[in-house]
């Protein structure tokens, strides 16, 4: 993972409806939760859960899948995984450096 890609997940996580939604979906599990569900938890115009959604997966953290007439957000566990690695992959790695 780039520094580009992972900044631009953690700013769409910056947002606090953004990480409510998020934590929402990954709650959920792989099964994800119904669009309306999150707006009947959130109280948020539909309008604008959309835009937060869009935001959330224009990053790749979440997809959505269609049943019927529902709609359900879906998180990537694999790249949410992928921006925590990309954060912890160096850690202390320049204190071991240090004490060579």
């Amino acid at each position: 993972m780039n520094v580009d890609i992972a900044a631009k997940a953690l700013k769409e996580l910056g947002h606090s409806t953004r990480l409510t939604i998020f934590k929402s979906v990954v709650k959920a599990g792989y099964a994800g939760v119904a669009v309306g569900e999150i707006q009947e938890v959130l109280a948020i115009p539909g309008s604008t859960l959309s835009h937060h959604i869009s935001a959330l997966a224009s990053a790749g953290l979440i997809s959505q899948r269609r049943e019927g007439r529902t709609l359900f957000c879906v998180a990537d566990y694999e790249k949410w995984q992928s921006v925590i690695n990309f954060i912890q992959d160096e850690c202390c790695i320049d204190e071991q450096s240090n004490e060579d």
